[in-house]
């Protein structure tokens, strides 16, 4: 670059500087201006200064029914149930407890678990899934489900059989509900009765209660969770809220719940209650089994008792008797017959 041309770049950049110092001023005098000006101050809260427009409006102290409330609330019940099985379990017990998953927005779900007896496992694996509330299903020689609940980690633990399953998707049902609604939980008169009736009733509340303002619900209630005991059983019976007048739909699932005992820690402990109208399904099989086998027996014992009262013969008999036996006569009619045959 030849000296001429340097000169020419010097005096031109020594030219700019003074404009923009010019435009930086102005746009300080510009900003300036814009923290004064009053009405655009309207994103600030609480009690507005004196010197404020009339734009700007304080926070009410009370609000209306009618105003729209915030989404944005509170989780404060943080119960969360921890849904999984044992090894084995049938196709039906599967769908039922992905059933119950799919309803209960505040459920987890575990891979199947192989336990024999020690059932304390399940109480680190419900610590390690951060759960409070443990619904497991244990089925025994691919027949007989059962379902522990529990509520970790200080107990109780409430044992009972399933009966009668029933899915949502095997049932012909016309009910529906959307995924992650709240559910009305309506029990039976009985449970205020006795003591352990209490007890499950406060379980249940705790284990099929969606907390309120949970991340995964939604802010509505479309169905009803029904409790009934009927012969010292606990049916469980779903259904959707159709309209506003309360007209009810069933959607399932549905079972049948036979309690069979109460431990006072989780899956361990005194036992401190026990159902004495409980009946093992085994025993039942095998009375099954005897009352038909008394059926053969009895049919066996009457053929016997037969044949032995049975006579050999059916009435007296003596063969002498046919020396005596003389031919009959013959009748008249007899002869007329004879002479018809030969005039023919």
């Amino acid at each position: 670059m030849t000296k001429t041309n340097k000169r020419k770049a010097s005096t031109s950049v020594s030219r700019n500087r003074p404009e923009k110092k010019a435009k930086r001023n102005r746009r300080q005098e510009q900003d300036a201006d814009n923290d004064n000006d009053e009405s655009l101050n309207l994103h600030r809260l609480g009690p507005a200064p004196a010197s404020t427009s009339s734009l700007v409006q304080r926070l009410p102290s009370t609000r209306t029914s009618d105003a729209i409330q915030s989404m944005k609330t509170v989780w404060v019940n943080k119960q969360r149930v921890l849904i999984f099985s044992s090894r084995g379990i049938s196709y039906l017990a599967r769908h039922v407890m992905k059933n119950l998953r799919s309803l209960m927005a505040h459920a987890k779900s575990e891979p199947k678990a192989e336990l024999r007896k020690n059932f304390s496992v399940l109480n680190e694996i419900a610590e390690l899934r951060n759960c409070n509330k443990v619904m497991f299903f244990d089925m025994k020689k691919k027949r007989d489900l059962y379902l522990w609940i529990a509520a970790v980690p200080d107990g109780p633990t409430v044992k009972f059989l399933v009966e009668n399953l029933h899915t949502m998707e095997g049932l012909k049902l016309t009910g529906n509900c959307l995924r992650g609604s709240r559910p009305l939980l309506s029990f039976d008169k009985k449970f205020d009765e006795e003591p352990h009736w209490k007890l499950i009733k406060e379980l249940f509340t705790q284990v099929f209660g969606t907390p309120k303002s949970h991340p995964k619900s939604q802010p509505f209630i479309d169905h009803v969770l029904t409790f009934t005991i009927i012969d010292n059983k606990i049916w469980l019976r779903n259904y959707q809220i159709v309209e506003e007048n309360g007209s009810l739909a069933e959607i399932g699932p549905r079972f049948v719940l036979n309690l069979h005992c109460i431990f006072e820690k989780s899956f361990s402990g005194m036992l401190i209650y026990e159902n004495p109208t409980y009946v093992a399904p085994n025993l039942k099989r095998h009375i099954a089994k005897a009352e038909a086998s008394e059926k053969y027996r009895q049919r066996v014992q009457q053929k016997l008792s037969y044949e032995q009262k049975k006579p050999k013969e059916s009435f007296p008999y003596d063969k002498t008797d046919e020396i005596f036996q003389t031919p009959a006569p013959p009748s008249e009619n007899d002869d007329d017959d004879d002479d018809d045959d030969d005039s023919e």
